[in-house]
């Protein structure tokens, strides 16, 4: 899904680029440009679907992706008093050269900018979820040599911080790999186990239909193994589309298929089962993904009862012109203009 030279290990969707000065834009309450609308949304109605079958009180979770060792990273807590988020999923646990957990790879899991953030998150009144893999790196799937030491590694990462849930971004070399996606799969399985009621999250990427042959292994071989994944994410670009509202609705629709098929599950099952996970601004591959169109994607998947919408990410969130940046998303918008629309998910 992603450039590896643009990549630094980037999860939710890809690793973006950024800097630069844009012109601010005056918004409305909801964050959107005052006299623009988000593309008409369709409300066909699914057989046994009634829409927005979340909208009072369910399990959906609305969070962005906070990578603190690129792309310039904002005050979270300001990011939080601006925008009303109150869930970050940070970015990345990696291995250490070994199977030992570490952000990024290389700054240690205690006592560093990671866990000071987390602090600040949580005396805020926000929640963590913390992202494991991405697209680069070195990887705790590959470097553990057994189901048992994955599932220590991760959890001296449960253990050191209690997140709301582990969100695990198999892709590239922890996805296209069978041996490697069943030595996680059997470790979630123990984690699971020693940890009742811990949330799974699988990230991956997507083709424009949906899931790939190796997400849909994933996606099979969870079942056959018995690991409860709460929520299967999608990330929804990078692949050379043309409409990213369209393209997106589209690839979910192949993972509900997906979930149907394989889970057995109904329509209103699988979307609660499912996230999305865009990349504001401008993708790697020059995709486009507006405020106005990241509204209309989440009022569809709200519509829809999905259990989690996300994107790549908070350090992306700020105005400045052109192409893929790490710290800005090449659009039209105001600061913080996506995480304020995905708070109201």
């Amino acid at each position: 899904m992603r450039r590896a030279g643009l990549v630094v290990g980037i999860a939710a969707g890809v690793v973006a680029v950024g800097v630069g000065a844009g012109v601010l834009v005056a918004t409305g309450s909801d964050g959107e440009k005052p006299g623009t609308s988000a593309m008409p949304v369709p409300t066909l109605s699914i057989p046994g679907v009634p829409l927005n079958p979340g909208a009072s009180g369910g399990s959906s979770t609305a969070t962005a992706y906070l990578h603190l060792g690129w792309g310039s990273p904002p005050k979270v807590q300001k990011v939080m008093k601006a925008t009303g988020l109150k869930s970050f999923t940070m970015a990345f646990v990696l291995s250490d050269g070994g199977c030992n957990p570490a952000w990024d790879g290389n700054r240690p899991l205690r006592g560093g900018v990671d866990a000071r953030t987390i602090s600040q998150i949580k005396a805020a009144g926000g929640s963590v979820q913390i992202s494991f893999g991405g697209w680069s790196g070195r990887k705790l799937g590959p470097a553990c040599s057994s189901p048992e030491d994955y599932a220590a590694a991760v959890q001296k990462v449960v253990k050191a911080y209690r997140p709301a849930a582990l969100d695990f971004d198999m892709e590239n070399d922890e996805l296209k790999d069978a041996a490697v996606q069943d030595r996680i799969l059997r470790g979630l399985k123990i984690v699971e186990r020693k940890n009742p009621g811990l949330r799974v999250i699988i990230t991956m990427s997507t083709g424009k239909n949906g899931p790939d042959q190796w997400g849909l292994r994933l996606i099979r071989q969870a079942k056959a193994l018995g690991v409860k994944v709460d929520n299967y994410t999608i990330m929804p670009f990078n692949f050379n589309g043309s409409d990213t509202r369209a393209d997106t609705i589209r690839a979910a629709q192949g993972l509900k298929r997906a979930l149907v098929s394989v889970r057995g599950w109904n329509d209103r099952t699988a979307y609660r089962h499912m996230g999305i996970s865009g990349m504001n601004g401008h993708s790697d591959d020059k995709e486009v993904t507006t405020p106005a169109t990241w509204k209309a994607i989440r009022d569809w998947s709200s519509d829809r009862g999905l259990g989690r919408l996300a994107f790549w990410s908070v350090n992306r969130d700020r105005p400045c012109p052109g192409n893929v940046r790490t710290t800005c998303s090449g659009v039209r918008q105001d600061p913080w203009q996506f995480t304020r629309i995905t708070a109201g998910f």
